[in-house]
């Protein structure tokens, strides 16, 4: 078991951690960052009267410059909220509750996703159909890419919103975002995208990629857990329905009150995914080059599911023919990854987002998703490697026969 993991993390005889896209270990860098807003710095940024409050305002303030900067924006165009559900929700929810609202009776009923998005877009959408709206899933490629042309086909006159993701949770794929944005400004809808996988490991930027509203978590780009933004675009402006009614915080978007340190503390994730974020990718693609040199060799019939050039550095889906995802990631004791597969209390069952790219339900079932990570080390890639290959040859050998073609 690698020892070394986390780069001086206490880590010794734990299983080496290799499911950074479920959620990262949170930097070191920024806990200190973090750490004076949970004691002498506990003020509530929304006191106006006192020190205590125009301190924490100042560090939030600071905070949202820093967020906006990783992405191109405005400070005044981030929008705190709890994480990426909850902008999701906001963003495709608000947009859509507020057109309708403004033109009652209007034919914009609409709205364009794909059959891959995370869960929380996909509910948000179904949530929306017993208030008039209906929504267009685009199909993906066997890549897991859509195609632009079935975009611009899909969307119409009575389109209010296109919502689709950065990157994929499970496969890691990188979608066409400018070509989207283009398209989308070129047909007068609002563009959002789930930008959860993606912020802090690709550049990415809301003027370049005419992105109207963009999600962003802390825990997936090495920040806390419990806070997020929602990038809401002021020019042209994009106007929501809050789902939460409260005192008028954040511009009456999201109100509540903020948690400092949890807003200091994403801020700072996003100055350091600013500042390192291109040597990182170059670190990470190294990396995932040699898991598979290592692997590939050992092992056959391995599946790499979705694009391999248009896929974030840190993410690999394979699927391993005859093999049950559950009974191999069993036998796996020392190494933390998941599935690709969504597990119920009784069976695994394929996951849709693999369904969708048309792999056959045993295929679909036989996937793992390998998540490296900023503190992801040699060590952990080459134990990992030789642990897979070893457990997947033990099981093979016990079903007596080799491994079925893909």
């Amino acid at each position: 078991m690698a020892e070394d993991n986390f780069n001086g993390f206490a880590n010794k005889g734990r299983p080496v951690y290799l499911d950074n896209q479920a959620t990262t270990p949170l930097d070191p860098r920024v806990m200190d960052a973090m750490m004076p807003f949970f004691t002498d710095k506990f003020g509530n940024p929304h006191s106006q009267s006192h020190f205590y409050g125009w301190e924490a305002e100042e560090a939030v303030e600071t905070a949202r410059a820093k967020i906006a900067a990783l992405i191109g924006a405005s400070a005044k165009e981030i929008i705190f909220t709890s994480g990426a559900t909850e902008s999701n929700n906001l963003a495709i929810k608000g947009a859509a509750r507020l057109h309708q609202s403004d033109a009652p009776g209007s034919e914009r009923n609409t709205i364009v996703t794909c059959a891959t998005e995370h869960k929380c877009v996909l509910e948000s959408c179904a949530a929306l159909e017993s208030e008039g709206i209906t929504t267009t899933y685009l199909p993906v490629s066997e890549n897991g890419l859509i195609d632009m042309d079935r975009l611009r086909d899909a969307i119409t006159d009575k389109t209010i919103l296109v919502t689709i993701m950065a990157v994929n949770n499970e496969i890691g794929v990188i979608q066409p975002l400018a070509e989207i944005g283009a398209l989308c400004r070129e047909k007068n809808v609002f563009f959002h995208t789930d930008a959860a996988q993606a912020a802090g490991k690709i550049p990415l930027d809301v003027e370049d990629m005419a992105i109207d509203l963009m999600s962003i978590t802390g825990h997936k780009f090495c920040g806390p857990m419990g806070i997020g933004v929602l990038y809401v675009r002021r020019r042209p402006r994009v106007r929501l329905d809050p789902l939460i009614s409260g005192g008028g915080q954040e511009q009456g978007i999201r109100p509540g009150t903020l948690p400092a340190p949890l807003c200091v503390g994403l801020g700072e994730t996003a100055d350091i995914a600013k500042r390192e974020m291109n040597d990182e990718a170059a670190r990470l693609t190294k990396l995932r080059d040699r898991f598979l040199e290592k692997l590939l060799p050992r092992v056959e019939d391995i599946v790499v599911n979705g694009d391999m050039k248009q896929r974030i550095p840190g993410n690999l889906n394979l699927s391993f023919p005859g093999i049950r995802s559950d009974t191999l990631m069993a036998g796996l004791k020392d190494l933390a990854l998941s599935s690709g597969s969504a597990c119920s209390s009784e069976a695994v069952e394929p996951s849709y987002v693999l369904k969708a790219l048309g792999l056959s339900d045993d295929l679909a079932v036989a996937s793992i998703r390998v998540g490296l990570g900023r503190f992801t080390t040699e060590h952990d890639i080459d134990f990992a490697a030789e642990a897979i290959a070893a457990e997947v040859e033990r099981q093979r050998a016990n079903l007596g026969q080799r491994a079925p073609a893909a």
